[in-house]
C-alpha cells in the first residue's frame, strides 16, 4: 500500500495503521497584498452635484510622494527649476508659484484664483490647492470640496485659471507625466519594505522542520509546534514543519533543519533597486547629476556645465512654458515671466547668468 500525506487537524492520528503518515503542518502569518488603485483609469463622471470625478486617485498620487527616496524629491527639485528663472510679479507670489507648479508636477492639474477690485482689475492670483479642485458640468464653473461642510464651494465662470497636462483619454483634467512609472516606484517601495521586515524579523531565515518519529506524542508535537511558531516575529517567510511518521525512520536522520529563507532572501534588492531608480530617473527625465540621485553606472557626473545647459533647455523650458499658460487669462501689462540664462537657446543674447 502507498504512503499517504496526512494534514495534521487537530485529530490524533492513528498509530496502529501500518501505513506511513506524514504530518505537515505550516505555521508563520501570510503577508497582506497591497490593493492599491494608484495605476487605475476609470474615466470622468460626474456625480449628483454635477461634479467630474479625476480618472485617477488624487489622494493616491498624494501617497506615491513619499513611497521613496527618488520620486518625491525628484518632483521637489523639478519645481525648484521653475522657481529658479522666476521673475518677482505682484500678482503671483513666489510662494503661490511654488504650490502651483509643484501641483502641475504631481498631479497634472493646478489652478489659481483670480481677484479682482470693485473696478474689476486683477489685483492676485491666489493658489488653490489640485487635490480639491474640480470642474462642473456647468461651463466654465470650477467647484472647490471643502472639508469642514459637505457641500462643495462653486467659483464664477472664468475665476478659476486650470494649467493642465493633456490626456488624450478626456479633457477635463491632465494626467501627470510619470504616471507610466508609477509601478516602478512601487516596487522600489516594496523591496525596501521587505528588506527592512526581513532584519526586523529577528530570526532572518525560514526553514523546513522536518521529523521521522512515529512515536512523537501529539500533545509534545503541538508543543514543537508552538515553539517554533513564537520563537520569532510574525512571519516574513513561510516556514514548514514536517513529521514523516514511518515505522522506518532513520534515527540519525530523525530531526532535519534545511533553511529556506536564505533562497528567499536573496532577492537581488541591489539589482531592483538600481533598476526602478533608472526607471524614475526616466519617468521623470531628470538629470541624476542635477537632481541629487546616483545609478551608480559611472564614476563621476560628467560635464556639469553641459548637463545643466542640456536639461535648461531641453526640460526647464517645457516646463516653464507650461506655467505661462496662466497669461492666457492676464492682461499683456501683467505677464508673468521668466529670466534667461546664458546657455538658452531662446534669445541668442545672454541675459542672465544662472
Amino acid at each position: 500500500m502507498k504512503p499517504r500525506l496526512q494534514v495534521s487537524n487537530g485529530q490524533a492520528p492513528n498509530y496502529n495503521q501500518r501505513t506511513a503518515v506524514t504530518d505537515a503542518f505550516s505555521f508563520g502569518d501570510p503577508e497582506p497584498c497591497l490593493d492599491n488603485r494608484l495605476t487605475d483609469y476609470v474615466g470622468v463622471f460626474s456625480d449628483s452635484n454635477g461634479i467630474y470625478a479625476p480618472p485617477i486617485s488624487l489622494q493616491g498620487l498624494i501617497k506615491l510622494l513619499r513611497v521613496n527616496a527618488q520620486h518625491g524629491p525628484i518632483l521637489y527639485f523639478k519645481r525648484n527649476m521653475i522657481l529658479k528663472w522666476y521673475k518677482p510679479n505682484p500678482l503671483l507670489s513666489h510662494q503661490a508659484l511654488s504650490k502651483f507648479g509643484f501641483d502641475l508636477l504631481w498631479s497634472g492639474n493646478a489652478y489659481l484664483q483670480i481677484i479682482r477690485n470693485s473696478f474689476g482689475q486683477i489685483i492676485k492670483l491666489r493658489h488653490l490647492p489640485a487635490l480639491t479642485m474640480r470642474y462642473t458640468s456647468t461651463r466654465g464653473v470650477y467647484a472647490q470640496l471643502s472639508n469642514r461642510s459637505h457641500e462643495p464651494i462653486y467659483f464664477n465662470a472664468g475665476e478659476i485659471i486650470h494649467v493642465k497636462e493633456y490626456d488624450p483619454g478626456q479633457g477635463i483634467y491632465g494626467i501627470p507625466q510619470y504616471y507610466g512609472g508609477i509601478q516602478s516606484a512601487l516596487l522600489n517601495e516594496d523591496a525596501t519594505l521587505f528588506r527592512r521586515r526581513y532584519y526586523k524579523n529577528g530570526a532572518h531565515m525560514g526553514f523546513i522542520f522536518s521529523m521521522a518519529d512515529p512515536n512523537l506524542s501529539v500533545e509534545d508535537e503541538t508543543a514543537l509546534k508552538d515553539a517554533i511558531r513564537d520563537s520569532k516575529g510574525v512571519g516574513n517567510f513561510r516556514s514548514l514543519f514536517f513529521n514523516f511518521r514511518s515505522n522506518k525512520a532513520d534515527a540519525e536522520k530523525a530531526i532535519n533543519i534545511t533553511p529556506v529563507g536564505d533562497i528567499s532572501t536573496k532577492d537581488e534588492f541591489e539589482r531592483i533597486k538600481k533598476i526602478t531608480l533608472n526607471d524614475m530617473l526616466s519617468m521623470h527625465r531628470a538629470q541624476e547629476a542635477l537632481s541629487g540621485q546616483s545609478s551608480g553606472d559611472s564614476a563621476g557626473f560628467g560635464d556639469l556645465d553641459k548637463i545643466t545647459r542640456a536639461y535648461y533647455n531641453n526640460e526647464v523650458v517645457p516646463l516653464q512654458q507650461d506655467v505661462l499658460g496662466i497669461n492666457n487669462y492676464l492682461p499683456a501689462v501683467q505677464h508673468i515671466e521668466f529670466k534667461e540664462p546664458e546657455y538658452s537657446d531662446l534669445n541668442p543674447t545672454p541675459k542672465e547668468d544662472a
